[in-house]
């Protein structure tokens, strides 16, 4: 496992309990980054040996870009006047786009991501699949020769510079960025979630678990702040029979281990990891996504989106990606080189609003662009033919 990810709403303890993590796993000998769009809540942790702390700040971060891309601009558009770093705002999504950035960057054995509320890292789980489907719409493959074309021409003085080819400069940026993706492989990749043991945080975390499945990833282990035990009484009683019941809705998206409320906060590394004690950090990500599956003259690929309600799951199929939407949140996945010659011809959600929820997505050849003598021998001959 390669990227360790805690994700929970606020003041459920994200930060803390990724700190914590990212504390034991330097101390059991790993090379470990702990990576957060926040200051740890423990000042020093940069002191821990093998733990390196990286606090992402998307303004900085678009501000030390700001200059040499200026320049650039300035050159091929000399008559537009832009601003000094110090007076552009930074364009929405730059956080998420630094984050990632120096996910793919980080040199470690293991990082340590605390991606913040569900909402935050459904966005960044998201965004490698978004850069990818706009590099296709903005940028195919007749566009790209144009720019190698245009390089050339440059490059021989039979063409001026323009600000296309400052767009086009920057595909080859982007797409070494993508390469470096941590998060590509879900079996590198694996997912704490946080939540507190109160009403309505089941359901949270079931969303949550969908999002994730969305994205190819599962939940392996949900961490709860509890209430230590306390004198006897109707309050602290109807407050712990809340708890133990909430307890038990989430142990239905991982297995939950409780980590006891504590009088104060952790103030040093010390008592930061002592709040993991007897917790395993998850050795494995993921389950590796399933390959098309043979049947009945054709195809299926099965999606997991775990807790998913048919209500909040939409499918359709743009050219070669299929578009996926489930609690609002949307992914295209690109079509492999098989099923990109086949027409879907249906979906259904498989066992809906429980853990093992799935959508499956079948496919038959397309006989416009299937070879005859390759399709399926159980393919009505009209359709073979046609």
């Amino acid at each position: 496992m390669r990227t360790l990810l805690f994700t929970g709403p606020g003041g459920a303890g994200t930060t803390t309990f990724a700190a914590a993590a990212a504390v034991r796993a330097a101390r059991s000998g790993r090379r470990t980054v702990l990576l957060s769009r926040q200051e740890p809540p423990v000042p020093g942790l940069d002191q821990v040996a093998g733990l390196e702390v990286a606090v992402v700040d998307g303004q900085a971060t678009f501000e030390s870009l700001w200059l040499p891309a200026a320049a650039a601009v300035a050159t091929v558009v000399p008559d537009l006047t832009l601003p000094p770093a110090g007076a552009v705002v930074a364009p929405p999504g730059a956080t998420d786009v630094a984050l990632f950035a120096r996910l793919a960057d980080a040199d470690a054995e293991l990082v340590v991501l605390d991606a913040g509320p569900p909402e935050a890292a459904a966005a960044l789980l998201g965004l490698p699949a978004a850069l990818r489907w706009w590099l296709g719409q903005l940028f195919p493959p007749g566009v790209r020769a144009l720019g190698a074309v245009r390089t050339a021409a440059v490059a021989f003085g039979t063409a001026r510079r323009g600000p296309v080819d400052l767009a086009l400069a920057a595909v080859p940026v982007v797409e070494g960025l993508l390469s470096r993706d941590r998060l590509a492989d879900p079996a590198d990749t694996a997912v704490c979630l946080v939540a507190p043991p109160r009403a309505g945080g089941g359901a949270r975390l079931r969303s949550a678990a969908t999002v994730l499945g969305l994205h190819g990833l599962g939940a392996s282990a949900v961490l709860s702040r509890t209430l230590p035990a306390g004198p006897d009484g109707a309050w602290w009683a109807e407050r712990a029979a809340e708890q133990d019941a909430v307890l038990a809705d989430l142990g239905a998206v991982a297995p939950v281990h409780p980590v006891p409320e504590g009088a104060t906060a952790p103030a040093d590394a010390d008592a930061l990891a002592a709040l993991l004690d007897g917790f395993e950090l998850p050795a494995a990500g993921g389950a590796v996504p399933a390959a098309p599956e043979r049947q009945d003259g054709g195809w299926r690929l099965t999606v997991p989106l775990p807790f998913a309600d048919r209500a909040d799951v939409d499918l359709t199929r743009w050219q070669d990606d299929l578009v996926l939407t489930a609690h609002g949140t949307r992914r295209c996945l690109p079509l492999d080189s098989l099923l990109r010659r086949c027409e879907v011809t249906g979906g259904r959600l498989a066992d809906p609003g429980g853990p093992d929820a799935r959508l499956e997505i079948s496919f038959r050849p397309d006989p416009a662009v299937w070879p005859a003598d390759l399709l399926p021998a159980d393919t009505p001959a009209e359709e073979r033919t046609s």
